[in-house]
């Protein structure tokens, strides 16, 4: 295993376990739940659109709203503009982010249509003009996360990060695949050691990690400095734990994971007004669901649901019926 702990630009990561940042899922009663499991050394908020983010309440946007608990957090952007880097970071200043990560790798079609995400990728000079003027901006830790690109080519991927470490990018985080490659195909984990072998700065490896023994397998496949855990962090929150007894932390205690269900439906009403709580639980119930035998039947019931206090009811009748 690597280093137990992360530094990049005088932020300490530890362990170097680091949240993905996931449409309807890296909200604040996610983050809470994973802290309060613990093994998480840095936690990040959903993609935040630039354009949209300083005319956001911060008390009121569920994209924006933050336990004081939830340290360090990284606002991840996603900046298409140059002229919108200037308030955006004002903005993540006002609102004591930790960090900022800027989206190069988002393979939605409705964000690569709006030239953003994986779109960068592809005019690295436009990606160069972006992190200069955040960078001119901010003295945060700035990170970025990309994927490999289009299609598999060294020279291409190599000139592209090199120039967001020259650019003033403090660490990268790289997706193990494909622009147009879905989930289930296996990570290449050795385009992550080539990124690792051409950069000074630290290298986050990211994609397909759902157990320890994935995990023990990636850093020494990779020689990444840390691990970015998407997807698998809502399946098994306990993964961060899981995985930090790797970086000599101690083993996670026992849980009942249909009490950890439970919590999470609590979080969701510590930290969301009413309307905003049942599509973030449809949301994490997708992934959840798959820890239990008749999951399907539970994901399927709250899906279905119209309201929260439905979704419960059918939560509730689930738990009598099904013990595991």
């Amino acid at each position: 295993m690597g280093s137990a702990v992360l530094h990049f630009a005088g932020l300490r990561v530890d362990p170097p376990l680091l949240l993905a940042p996931m449409a309807g899922l890296t909200h604040s009663a996610l983050r809470r739940l994973l802290l309060e499991l613990g093994g998480v050394g840095l936690l990040t908020t959903e993609m935040l659109a630039a354009k949209r983010l300083p005319h956001d309440n911060p008390r009121l946007s569920p994209y924006l709203i933050r336990h004081e608990s939830e340290r360090p957090l990284a606002y991840q952007l996603l900046l298409i503009r140059r002229e919108d880097a200037a308030p955006a970071v004002e903005t993540l200043h006002r609102l004591g982010a930790e960090a900022i990560d800027l989206n190069l790798g988002c393979p939605a079609p409705e964000i690569r249509r709006l030239g953003g995400g994986s779109q960068l990728m592809e005019e690295p000079a436009a990606v160069g003009r972006l992190v200069r003027e955040v960078r001119r901006r901010t003295g945060l830790p700035l990170s970025a996360k990309i994927r490999l690109g289009e299609e598999l080519d060294a020279r291409r991927l190599r000139d592209f990060c090199l120039m967001l470490e020259g650019e003033g990018v403090d660490l990268v985080t790289v997706h193990a695949r494909l622009r147009g490659e879905s989930f289930g195909r296996k990570p290449r984990w050795e385009w992550v050691a080539k990124v690792k072998s051409w950069l000074k700065i630290p290298v986050v490896a990211n994609g397909g990690i759902f157990s320890g023994a994935e995990a023990v397998e990636c850093l020494a496949a990779t020689g990444a400095d840390g691990l970015m855990i998407g997807r698998a962090a809502a399946t098994h929150p306990w993964i961060f734990r899981e995985i930090a007894v790797h970086f000599g932390c101690p083993a996670p205690p026992e849980f009942d994971r249909t009490a950890l269900y439970l919590r999470f439906i609590a979080l969701l009403e510590e930290s969301f007004p009413p309307e905003r709580r049942l599509g973030r639980l449809k949301e994490f119930t997708h992934y959840y669901a798959r820890n239990y035998r008749f999951g399907h039947w539970l994901a399927a019931k709250v899906q279905a649901s119209g309201t929260m206090e439905q979704a419960s009811d059918r939560v509730a009748q689930f738990f009598r019926q099904n013990s595991r």
